[in-house]
């Protein structure tokens, strides 16, 4: 049985940093790129950021570009997200994922493994 959760979330005030981790179990972490997705109230799931099986090649989207920092530890099953320099608007449920491939900042042929997700949420 899969199972991802996603820890690390919380309250920070604008100009701040969070670390986000993302680990999985019950399935080859290490044979499937990663992504970060973010969804906030009223709006559509996005591609926060993706990452390739080995940890060299990573995508960013142009909000985050610069302020985020993806990567995993193979080793631990484990993804992060580095957050700097956060926004109010950076806030949002973040969820990980594994799938085929990434293109841009997503991820594609994603997985039906969701966690529970982590809330960020950035203070003006």
């Amino acid at each position: 049985q899969v199972q991802v959760a996603e820890s690390g979330g919380g309250l920070v005030q604008a100009g701040g940093s969070l670390r986000l981790s993302c680990t999985a179990s019950g399935l080859t972490f290490a044979g499937y790129p990663m992504g970060w997705f973010r969804q906030a109230p009223g709006k559509e799931r996005e591609g926060v950021s993706c990452i390739n099986q080995i940890g060299d090649i990573t995508y960013y989207a142009d909000s985050v570009k610069g302020r985020f920092t993806i990567s995993r530890d193979n080793a631990k099953n484990t993804l992060y997200l580095v957050m700097n320099k956060l926004k109010p608007e950076d806030t949002a449920m973040f969820y990980c994922a594994a799938g085929d491939y990434c293109s841009g900042s997503q991820l594609y042929g994603v997985r039906p493994y969701w966690g529970q997700g982590t809330q960020v949420t950035v203070s003006s």
